[in-house]
């Protein structure tokens, strides 16, 4: 052997003769430079060099290693990209997802999963807006009939969405964005959606597992939280004091308001059943007036229904209780009487037919059409 022979050493991947200086060792491997570059490659994320072979990543991560992957990455399941656990979707059925598979999956279904949240559309102006939630059920939890609403209200623009809701037996709910009372009344097609819920044979009032709940702006209450405190105690003190009167208007038992929409208990001033209701209660949002969500004020006492004249009478009567919280101070509102507030309803026609229906008008019942 040569003086020349004895000085070149095997390359550990192209098995070439290379001078020993030209070699480099990686992982207990000699390798010439080509190798190094062809085979090798650095992690994106911590800079160490591994073997192409065990590269992790892909042409949208870059280059990872496998200790990165498992810390930082996952793969979607649909279409096997490589993306930061961060913004991986985690669907109902375990399967991971990329933003881009996720749109596309949300978009073939029209019933979306209980969390889903989208950013509120407010429709109308003025400074009160309620978002409803109304249960259907018995109809079937079906994407062909959700679909079928949606194309009623979402003609030119998404107004409603539709989500599972896991305490229906077989149906879902449907979710408004945020809207004025105004709008509701007359640019939305509330008529014709429950009108369509009834001929797809689903049920609310009669299935006994739904409910219909008004979320209420906080904002509308004043420009600080203390201004918003001051109304928001006065709407407790409302509810507390007229409970029997608003049982009635809710069509819900004893019972199921026990279990959907506890009452806080009734206090001599408002403050003192804000104050209990913060305290006693925090994190329980199965109260007729639930107070855990941050930009809204939730009114969880109604029973479900598909009876259209019922239906805008709650928000009516929401948007009227609303009104004398924030127009009247604490004394105002202690001394009103029910009857008091009731005679100033006469601008909202469907309420005042559905107190008649109620017996809770100022004796003046009328015969009222079955609840569906």
């Amino acid at each position: 052997m040569s003086e020349m022979e004895s000085q070149l050493e095997e390359c550990g991947v192209c098995h070439a003769l290379h001078p020993m200086e030209e070699l480099v060792c990686f992982n207990d491997t000699l390798i010439c430079p080509d190798c190094l570059e062809d085979s090798t490659v650095i992690c994106n994320r911590c800079g160490d060099r591994l073997w192409s072979e065990d590269d992790q990543g892909d042409d949208v991560s870059g280059h990872l290693c496998q200790t990165c992957y498992d810390r930082y990455y996952n793969t979607c399941d649909e279409c096997h990209t490589v993306i930061p656990e961060a913004d991986a979707y985690y669907e109902d059925d375990d399967r991971v997802l990329c933003h881009d598979c996720h749109i596309r999956r949300r978009s073939r279904y029209s019933i979306n999963d209980y969390s889903y949240k989208p950013d509120p559309i407010f429709y109308g102006s003025d400074t009160l807006y309620m978002g409803v939630e109304i249960e259907l059920d018995e109809g079937g939890e079906s994407d062909n009939q959700a679909r079928k609403l949606l194309e009623i209200a979402n003609q030119d623009g998404e107004k409603i969405y539709c989500k599972h809701d896991g305490s229906l037996n077989d149906g879902f709910e449907v979710v408004s964005h945020p809207m004025t009372l105004e709008y509701h009344m007359k640019s939305m097609p509330w008529a014709a959606v429950l009108e369509k819920a009834k001929q797809l044979d689903y049920r609310s009032h009669q299935a006994k597992t739904c409910g219909l709940h008004i979320h209420v702006n906080r904002t509308a209450f004043g420009d600080n939280i203390a201004e918003q405190e001051e109304v928001i105690a006065r709407i407790l003190y409302f509810f507390e004091k007229h409970w029997d009167e608003l049982l009635k208007f809710s069509r819900r038992t004893h019972r199921q308001m026990e279990q959907w929409a506890n009452r806080y208990g009734y206090k001599d001033t408002p403050m003192e059943i804000l104050d209990h209701a913060k305290k006693g209660f925090r994190g329980f949002r199965y109260t007729a007036v639930n107070l855990t969500n941050a930009n809204t004020i939730e009114f969880r006492l109604f029973r479900g229904t598909l009876r259209y004249n019922s239906f805008i009478a709650a928000l009516q009567l929401i948007d009227r209780i609303c009104a004398v919280a924030t127009c009247l101070n604490d004394e105002e509102l202690k001394q009103m009487s029910w009857s008091t507030f009731v005679a100033g309803c006469g601008h909202y026609p469907e309420l005042v037919q559905y107190l008649k229906e109620r017996r809770i008008y100022i004796n003046e019942p009328v015969t009222a059409e079955a609840e569906v």
